[in-house]
């Protein structure tokens, strides 16, 4: 319930603040967004088959962004940049969707 709280107060606040991002951050957002999503997707379905650990869940959340983000910047530093960036986001997202998957499979018993 706390995590659900947490979520609607950020979105509200994105909403009514309307941050900004730095200029040398733009590159790594969409890295950090999808790592996080695929940390949540992840807490998600440990949460569903009762074994959720919220210190696993923020370890994992934080180890994921700073992974990627650290993968996509060393890319940068290489000048292979676009390749790891994309290397990034279809390791994540095949995780994301395994996760999705094993959800759909634990809700809709199919």
């Amino acid at each position: 319930m706390i995590a659900l709280v947490a979520l609607v107060a950020g979105v509200v606040a994105g909403l009514l603040l309307h941050p900004t991002v730095p200029g040398w951050l733009e590159p790594y957002l969409p890295i950090a967004v999808v790592a996080a999503l695929d940390a949540v997707f992840g807490a998600a379905r440990a949460w569903l088959v009762k074994i959720f650990d919220a210190k696993v869940f923020v370890v994992s959340f934080v180890s994921n962004v700073l992974v990627a983000a650290l993968i996509v910047y060393l890319g940068d530093k290489l000048g292979v940049g676009g390749q790891l960036s994309t290397a990034v986001v279809v390791v994540l997202g095949i995780r994301i969707f395994g996760n999705a998957a094993a959800i759909r499979r634990h809700i809709f018993r199919a």
